[in-house]
């Protein structure tokens, strides 16, 4: 008995998407078989559901799965096969973007990027490869990484991927993904980022050949033009439950910025609460040292000072004793539940640039699962080449992922798990060799009906004793 495992609603999706012919349509003048291409889909198909090292994938294909490739795929055409999707990455990018934005309808004003770090288990530093030392999101300062960047519609839906060296800037970053989209010709495109990539230099990049941008702004950086935002008086106006804003413009000419500042009353209770914890356990610290002296004292006094969050109400005294600030209560107190977003459109109304922000949550989910669902990192490739095809691999795995979400409203991990239900029974007689695939339940039937994807033939393979 084989597994569909998912794999005939994924083989459909593949073809929708039309990464066949725009595989064939880059190696028709190769001398590649088809293998190159159900070698491809293997990789994907089994990022989306088991995934597993390249000989865990051959041995998957063989044993466990039944995917319809017409011929055995052994280890060498999964590794032809990634050869060829990075060779021909850029046009498969862009002509399977355009498919999917076809066949869903999608919006391409706003796209929103982010990056993150992915890790190999092991620590030498190559000056010519990708593998670098560099800030770390994952907490792993001591491997080397890369960085993988992505961008997406408000929808969710994938656009393009890119990986850089490990210990590229946030800056070089915002400047490779503008100059790529730009030959897209997306027609008016705004670019959604993070707090993390707000700096003068990224937002002068964004502006180039009439570009625009919203950006998150770091709220506690101290900048003049922030606190400017927060002073500003005035209303909040609600757009929605736990939603506030309020549009501010500082400066003229030039110099001109134009900011919303958002409030979100439920969050701003959870900072509340958070900090009243916080600050409870600062007390208890206090009393718990302050018969302390000498070295002891000294040691324990450093640590609540340096801590993460303690440290950010604590003032130390002339006498080396500290002691809670008052004042700096005050000023967190006004800034729960807020955040401040910045845009360069003045087409956009403050309702628009504060809900095109939120949605950058789409991005980091597409993160959570390249790193879990899709098995992304640690990377244990060591050859450029291979790492670029692997983080490409990923991405097509996500793309046919989200499209199936959206196709159904249905989590990916539902969806998978009742596509696993069906099978490809294999049985022999005298007579010959009969597959025969199960009866979808009412749910499969729905899933497939939803994505517009003819349920399984029943028998799909019959082959006489001669």
């Amino acid at each position: 008995m084989l597994f569909e495992r998912g794999s005939y609603l994924l083989r459909a999706l593949w073809e929708q998407l039309g990464i066949p012919q725009a595989l064939s349509q880059c190696i028709k003048d190769r001398s590649f078989t088809s293998l190159v291409e159900w070698a491809s889909f293997a990789m994907v198909a089994n990022r989306a559901l088991a995934p597993d090292s390249k000989r865990g994938v051959e041995e998957w294909v063989r044993e466990d799965v039944a995917l319809g490739n017409p011929e055995p795929i052994e280890l060498q055409h999964l590794y032809r096969a990634m050869d060829v999707l990075l060779e021909y990455r850029e046009i498969i990018h862009k002509e399977v973007y355009f498919t999917v934005a076809d066949l869903l309808n999608l919006e391409v004003d706003l796209i929103f990027f982010d990056t993150i770090n992915t890790y190999f288990e092991m620590d030498e530093e190559d000056e010519e490869s990708l593998r670098r030392y560099g800030h770390s999101k994952d907490h792993r300062p001591d491997l080397t990484q890369v960085v993988v960047g992505l961008a997406v519609t408000k929808e969710g839906i994938q656009v393009k991927c890119w990986t850089m060296p490990g210990n590229t800037s946030d800056m070089k970053t915002v400047e490779k993904v503008k100059s790529d989209l730009l030959g897209w010709k997306l027609g008016r495109c705004v670019l959604v980022m993070d707090r993390g990539m707000s700096s003068e230099e990224n937002r002068l990049i964004l502006q180039k050949a009439g570009g625009h941008y919203i950006i998150g702004e770091k709220l506690r950086d101290n900048q003049e033009v922030h606190r400017e935002v927060l002073a500003k008086r005035g209303r909040f106006t609600s757009v929605r439950e736990n939603l506030e804003i309020k549009e501010v413009t500082i400066g003229d000419g030039d110099k001109r910025r134009r900011f919303i500042l958002v409030h979100n009353p439920e969050e701003a209770k959870k900072d509340q609460a958070t900090r009243e914890r916080t600050l409870k356990k600062i007390e208890e610290a206090l009393k718990s040292i302050k018969e302390q002296t000498g070295q002891c004292h000294k040691r324990n006094v450093c640590a609540l000072l340096s801590h993460r969050t303690m440290g950010r109400y604590l003032r130390p005294l002339k006498t080396g004793r500290i002691k809670i600030d008052k004042g700096k209560i005050k000023e967190e107190a006004h800034l729960d539940g807020k955040y401040i977003i910045s845009t360069s459109d003045d087409t956009l109304s403050p309702v628009d640039v504060a809900l095109g922000y939120k949605q950058l949550m789409e991005v980091e989910r597409a993160f959570r699962t390249l790193k879990t669902t899709l098995d992304l990192m640690p990377v244990y490739h060591r050859k450029d080449e291979r790492i670029e095809a692997d983080v490409f691999l990923c991405f097509l795995a996500l793309l046919l992922v989200r499209v199936a979400e959206r196709k159904t409203n249905l989590p990916w991990d539902h969806i998978k798990a009742q596509m696993e239900r069906l099978y490809l029974g294999e049985f022999f007689s005298n007579e010959g060799r009969v597959l025969q695939t199960t009866e979808p339940t009412p749910e499969q039937v729905k899933i497939l009906k939803q994505m517009k994807i003819s349920p399984p033939q029943r028998i799909r393979h019959i082959q006489m004793t001669p």
